[in-house]
């Protein structure tokens, strides 16, 4: 049995011996088309070749490319692990011929790959065909059907309408009759009763479409009709995961090693065995088909957000996580975990993923806690909500409990709707939607914080042991409870303690408190009236047990490491710039470090690079810490210690030294600079006047800066054939861009002259006055160009209106000869007045004016608005 990597390569090297280049898969996540946020067919890669803007730099193509349909038409999100073959993420394998072969070769190649290559039986093999369609003056694609009858025989060719069997790219632009490939999967005793061209594209999860041949002959103009392409295009797709199904002998996608690898760890982690209850059958595969989603998407530069394409990333995160939740039994991230073996079963023929795979499960193990946290109250809320309504006799939830759930506890109302649909329910959108109005409101208004009053156990005072301990055992002097937004924290005060508290730039301590009945997670440590409070979301459960304080060593010694390089760079600034520099502010984390400082330029990049070399010096010779505990200030400042601007000191300072670096300071720091690795400046910037802003990275977050970059630049070489001279590589494509930019401009001006030209052959007479009106796909400066000149043209009795689209924004221009103006039009009033019919609005000066808007299906309606109102 052939396994999903040895299909998908025997595939492509199939179509290698026919003459096709390998080309890599393009990135799933779209970043250079408007029209989509990700790859949803093979063909995406290929638009430009296919509507002719670009020379194919090969006849024949083939590749495996990975694809998303989540929103839009190809929207599958909600099928995803109800069924065994609908995928969010899938692979299409394709072949493509761009005015090379066209028909003859795309099925006979087809027939040889399925039967003589993968050795499918060819009495479970169908093909549709065109059907033709009277109404548009079109045939039965009789050409492609000829070439199946060699094959099969004609009880297995089967006709299709233009739904199923007439491919098109949009509206307009290419497209043609298409040929699909079923395969019959069921067992022979059911391929006995009933025969398979009877449940041919009749939606049975046994006989299904695995293969694609698209014949592009046609280009769909304007009008609706059809003309003949110069250059037929064959674009063909197939889907992978199916077809590893059909060649595994499996009924289900997700029984292949495309899946089964990762259900079994799934299954591994949750404590569970894949098929033994379709609840949690469902759960593992909607978790299983996410998670390639995410680590696809993650990998090809888009992050989980709130906007656009990251929006639905993470609505596909978020919806494995509750599955995996509700029916797993994983309160914890896991998902996560999913990426090595993903990785070991795809990496090979995506190597992008190994190269990233350190990202993938940082950013998935990120969302995953932060989704975690609001689901638990959530979905026991919700739960009660519609146990209520139902008991109620109710269908739908109000919206002020939906909202109760959005803003209470961050659960996404999209979320909401799809539990409520699961149980047969609906949310009152109306209603919501007017109480985020009024939260809105609210939001204007200050969080109101309520303190509540401090409860004593012992008395005592803090004793901070965190210079020389990461571990001391300690007891809880007081707590008291802290409300705000809604959210419920306790503030701890211990007689020991090794957390660092929030104080001079550098971020507090996180860690834990553990006695021998429990652990407290300690999300912050900060400062109030100079006392360390621990900051946990709950209390011990024995307040008088001993407790040992235990400090995150690993976020410590980064922030050690950063806030050592700070003081490095301190001393450095001063150095290259002028003692003039001085600290004005820092934030020191354990991911990086900022430094603001007093100086009244930029600093350019040659100083910046200089200041870099300076501390990367000091580094590298290793200078241990010299550090001074309660040292006399007067002693500090006869040491020359730096002390920062503002700053309230003691009689007592603490001062640390690497060397000459001598500052006050009252922050952890590493044992000798050698620790710190080495910095890379990331930025520099103003944050105010006479204050720059230095960001910058040390240790382990340089080297995976280097390896980002040493794989820019290697991504940058294969771009340009691995130039050896990468700079004149990308110069020699400057200027040729320049060129062709020139050209684009003469294009464009010889398309305006011949629009202008049309639009004057157009023109109607009405009462004397030449009445032009259009709707131009056209850029806005090209159409007040065409407009100008018509009034520069026809100098008397002239009106034009013309509505136009780019990049999706409608605009309406108007313009009018002098003599109109005289007898009373206004072009600005008239756009105003039109302009509402495409949601927007503008003006301008009497004989010329535009007006934008946010709805282009308006436009036709509003440039007939304008003519109307001028009265012609």
């Amino acid at each position: 049995m052939l396994t999903a990597n040895e299909i998908r390569d025997s595939f492509v090297k199939f179509f290698e011996s026919k003459g096709h280049q390998i080309v890599p898969s393009a990135p799933m996540v779209i970043k250079d088309d408007p029209t989509l946020m990700f790859t949803n067919a093979g063909m995406n890669q290929f638009k430009d070749i296919i509507l002719g803007n670009h020379p194919a730099k090969y006849k024949r193509v083939t590749d495996s490319q990975k694809c998303l349909r989540v929103s839009g038409k190809h929207n599958d999100l909600e099928e995803v692990g109800h069924d065994t073959y609908h995928h969010t993420m899938f692979e299409m394998l394709g072949n493509w011929s761009f005015g090379d072969y066209f028909k003859k070769e795309a099925i006979s190649w087809a027939w040889e790959f399925l039967v003589d290559v993968l050795k499918i039986d060819p009495a479970n093999l169908y093909a549709t065909v065109f059907e033709g369609s009277p109404a548009e003056g079109l045939e039965r694609d009789n050409e492609a059907a000829s070439y199946w009858e060699q094959f099969m025989p004609a009880d297995h060719i089967i006709n299709g309408n233009k739904h199923d069997n007439f491919w098109e790219m949009g509206d307009t632009g290419p497209c043609g009759p298409c040929s699909e490939i079923h395969i019959d999967l069921r067992p022979e005793e059911e391929r006995a009763k009933v025969p398979g061209r009877e449940l041919v594209n009749h939606d049975h999860p046994q006989v299904i479409e695995i293969w694609n041949l698209v014949f592009m002959q046609y280009n769909r103009k304007a009008d609706g009709s059809l003309e003949p392409l110069p250059a037929k295009v064959i674009d063909t797709g197939m889907g992978f995961e199916r077809l590893c199904m059909a060649m595994q002998g499996k009924r289900s996608n997700y029984d292949t090693d495309v899946f089964q690898p990762i259900i079994k760890v799934i299954g591994d982690l949750a404590g569970t065995t894949y098929g033994k209850d379709e609840k949690t059958d469902v759960a593992m595969r909607v978790v299983a088909d996410h998670v390639r989603t995410i680590a696809f998407s993650i990998t090809d530069g888009q992050l989980p957000s709130n906007a656009k394409a990251g929006y639905v990333i993470r609505r596909i995160l978020r919806r494995a996580v509750r599955y995996a939740y509700t029916f797993l039994g994983q309160k914890q991230a896991f998902i996560y975990k999913l990426v090595p073996v993903l990785v070991e079963n795809m990496g090979g023929a995506y190597p992008e993923l190994k190269a990233q795979q350190t990202l993938i499960e940082k950013v998935i193990k990120e969302e995953e806690e932060a989704f975690l946290r609001t689901l638990e109250t959530g979905i026991r809320l919700l739960d009660k909500m519609m146990a209520d309504a139902k008991a109620a006799g109710k269908t739908e939830i109000s919206g002020v409990d939906a909202f109760t759930l959005y803003d209470t506890f961050g659960f996404p109302f999209d979320l909401t709707e799809l539990i409520l649909r699961e149980n047969g329910l609906t949310a009152d959108v109306k209603g919501f939607e007017v109480e985020m109005k009024k939260q809105k409101e609210r939001a204007r208004n200050a969080a109101a914080v309520e303190t509540g009053d401090w409860v004593t156990l012992k008395e005592g005072e803090t004793t901070f042991v965190g210079y020389d301990y990461t571990e001391y055992e300690t007891s809880i002097l007081r707590y008291r409870q802290v409300k705000q937004k809604n959210q419920t924290l306790y503030q701890i005060v211990l007689s020991e303690t090794p957390f660092y508290a929030e104080s001079g730039g550098q971020v507090g301590d996180t860690g834990v408190l553990v006695n021998e009945f429990e652990s407290i997670d300690i999300i912050d440590t900060k400062k109030e009236n100079n006392l360390p409070i621990h900051i946990a979301k709950k209390l011990p459960e024995h307040l008088d047990a001993p407790m040992m304080a235990c400090v995150d060593t690993e976020k410590r010694a980064a922030c050690a490491a950063n806030h050592s390089c700070t003081h490095l760079l301190d001393e450095a600034l001063r150095q290259v710039l002028g003692t003039h520099v001085e600290q004005k502010g820092s934030l020191v984390t354990p991911d990086s470090l900022r430094f603001d400082f007093s100086h009244f330029q930029k600093v350019t990049p040659e100083q910046l690079r200089e200041v870099e070399h300076l501390v990367n010096a000091k580094i590298r010779e290793d200078i241990p810490l010299t550090e001074y505990r309660n040292l006399p200030i007067e002693k500090a400042r006869e040491l020359g210690a730096i002390a920062l601007f503002g700053e309230k000191y003691g009689d007592e300072v603490r001062v640390v030294q690497f060397g000459s670096s001598i500052e006050f300071c009252g922050g952890t720091h590493v044992s000798a600079t050698g620790k710190i690795g080495m910095v890379k400046i990331l930025s520099e910037s103003s944050v105010a006047a006479g204050v720059r802003r230095i960001e910058a990275i040390t240790g382990a977050k340089v080297e995976e800066m280097f390896d980002a970059v040493q794989d820019t630049i290697a991504d940058l070489k294969a771009l340009f054939n691995n130039a050896p001279d990468l700079k004149a590589a990308i110069a020699k494509y400057i200027d040729e861009n320049a060129g062709l930019k020139k050209q684009m401009e003469a294009f464009m001006k010889e398309k305006e002259a011949a629009v202008k030209a049309k639009l004057i052959e157009s023109a109607k007479e009405i009462h004397g006055v030449k009445v032009i009106k259009a709707v131009l796909p056209m850029p806005a400066d090209a159409v007040k160009n065409i407009a100008f000149q018509l009034k520069g043209q026809i100098t008397e009795n002239l009106f034009v209106v013309i509505g136009s689209v780019h990049d999706d924004k409608p605009l309406l221009t108007v313009t009018m000869s002098d003599d109109q103006v005289k007898a009373g039009l206004n072009a600005g009033q008239l756009v105003r007045e039109a302009a509402k019919l495409i949601q927007g609005g503008g003006g301008g000066q009497p004989h010329f004016a535009t007006a934008g808007g946010k709805n282009p299906d308006g436009l036709s309606a509003a440039v007939d608005k304008v003519v109307e109102l001028a009265g012609f």
